[in-house]
């Protein structure tokens, strides 16, 4: 009797440990899994990310060789400037004489990349573009020293060539910027702070980076966002691949002290090559043109209103008079998702691929349109010197105020809208369309940068010439769809076109 009851207890204990333990499971989770009500979910993926396995000693062997190897090719530049001398902002007397100092000499220091062996140098069109005549001297790292002569800048991508007056000099080998991925090793070397022949190691943390420092309208701004230490005097040093090639020119760093706080930036080396080579062969760049404005990115909400399935490529907001893009069919309101069979998602990568190209040269553009995938071949044709020197952004004058009368409130975007009389017309020189008279504060119109005195000439690529016209088409519209408006801003004296998609309110 006393042994059946040892067994019936140590049976209840088994029983009880083995319930116990499923509790524990079905609550706390065990390894990668998570049971609850009889379901298991899987966090996590299983397998590793292959090839990270690293042989410190052969990365460290690496960078010494990168630096022994290119370390000779850069150079340091020296720009010797005078300040223009200014009136003193006062009034005087014509019988009063003031002396003036003359101004005197200052000197600014950053570096280059020696790409020819009888001593054409490559640096930024800021470092030497104040430089006095017979102002820019390098240093090579051998010690020797060379005046050196201005060949050409170019402003757009800041970029210019200099050159010196030697012979079996070290060159720099030149890399593939296209092929430049982030995640992968990188080095700066340059003179930054005077520290000549400074190397610093980090990796690409970015790739076609819209740092926006050229006032430049033309200006090309499609960089390369490195951690390597960048400091004042890096600037047109080189940016170097784990194989020795340089795949960038450094030229900035976003900071609020002045130096280095981890962020760099360098120009992709395959539009610094093409231009250089221009410089050298025709003193002048010749810069190729497309012929179109394109809205800067593609969001979730523009991606709805033109009917794609995500956001992806660069929406044509206009496309020039007599350009090439019009010659050969390409339409304000198409998105271009590849240029040669590069996929595109900003207007800058765009901009950078056409620069790396020349005139006559012949790209072809995969474009989304009405729903299908189309293909163009435009012939680049060259911008001519006048339009690279022409500013057609004009200067900001007072919008006229419109009639407020007759306005139609649209409240499912935020605005209320009004006929055009004959006046707006001829000064935007339209003959359809709606005038946008007033936009709520936090509005979806408002959100998307629709302005008051806008002009709507078009919704979801259909004309209008009445507030009518809007209202019957965005009857066809449920809360959280999204339309696109053909807008024009004025902009000092001229109207800019632009499209601006608007989700639909309640």
């Amino acid at each position: 009797m006393r042994k059946r009851t040892l067994v019936g207890a140590a049976l209840l204990v088994v029983v009880g440990v083995v319930f116990g333990a499923l509790l524990v499971m079905s609550f706390n989770g065990v390894g990668d899994t998570f049971g609850f009500s009889g379901e298991t979910v899987k966090l996590g993926g299983l397998a590793p990310i292959p090839a990270t396995d690293i042989n410190l000693l052969q990365t460290q062997n690496a960078f010494i060789a990168i630096s022994k190897a290119v370390t000779p090719a850069v150079v340091s530049v020296t720009v010797t400037s005078t300040p223009k001398s200014k009136m003193p902002d006062i009034p005087f007397f014509h019988n009063f004489q003031f002396n003036i100092p003359n101004p005197q000499p200052e000197k600014g220091m950053g570096s280059g990349v020696t790409v020819t062996r009888d001593g054409y140098i490559i640096t930024n069109n800021h470092v030497v573009e104040d430089a006095d005549k017979n102002g820019i001297r390098v240093k090579l790292y051998d010690k020797r020293e060379f005046p050196a002569r201005l060949i050409g800048t170019d402003p757009t991508t800041d970029v210019a060539v200099i050159k010196i007056d030697a012979s079996n000099l070290p060159i720099a080998s030149i890399g593939n910027s296209d092929s430049v991925e982030v995640g992968q090793w990188v080095l700066a070397i340059g003179n930054p702070l005077g520290l000549t022949s400074t190397v610093t190691a980090g990796i690409v943390s970015a790739l076609g980076r819209d740092i926006d420092i050229s006032a430049d309208r033309w200006g090309i701004r499609n960089y390369i966002q490195t951690d390597a230490a960048i400091n004042p005097g890096n600037s047109g040093g080189a940016l170097v691949n784990i194989r020795g090639q340089v795949v960038g020119i450094n030229a900035a760093i976003a900071t609020r002290t002045g130096y280095n706080e981890g962020y760099g930036f360098a120009i992709p080396i395959n539009l610094v090559k093409k231009t250089a080579e221009d410089i050298i062969a025709y003193g002048r760049v010749r810069r190729p043109m497309l012929g179109v404005e394109l809205k800067p990115g593609m969001d979730e909400t523009d991606a709805r209103a033109l009917g794609l399935p995500k956001p992806q490529g660069v929406l044509v907001q206009n496309v020039r008079p007599n350009s090439p893009a019009l010659a050969a069919g390409v339409k304000a309101g198409d998105v271009i998702l590849a240029v040669n069979g590069k996929e595109v998602d900003a207007a800058n990568e765009i901009q950078t691929l056409i620069a790396e190209l020349k005139p006559g040269d012949v790209v072809t553009l995969n474009i989304f349109r009405g729903g299908k995938t189309i293909s163009k071949n435009v012939t680049l044709s060259e911008i001519s010197q006048k339009e690279l020197a022409s500013d057609d952004q004009g200067t900001q004058t007072e919008k006229p105020q419109p009639d407020q009368s007759g306005k139609t409130d649209v409240a499912k975007l935020g605005i209320s809208i009004q006929k055009l009389d004959s006046k707006t017309m001829k000064d935007a020189g339209v003959d359809h369309g709606v005038l946008v008279a007033s936009v709520t504060p936090g509005g979806p119109a408002a959100e998307r940068t629709l302005l008051k005195n806008d002009i709507i000439t078009e919704v979801d690529h259909q004309k209008i010439s009445s507030p009518e016209d809007f209202m019957n088409i965005l009857k066809g519209k449920n809360e959280g769809d999204a339309i696109m408006l053909r807008v024009l801003s004025k902009q000092g004296n001229t109207y800019i076109s632009r499209f601006v998609a608007v989700e639909v309110g309640g």
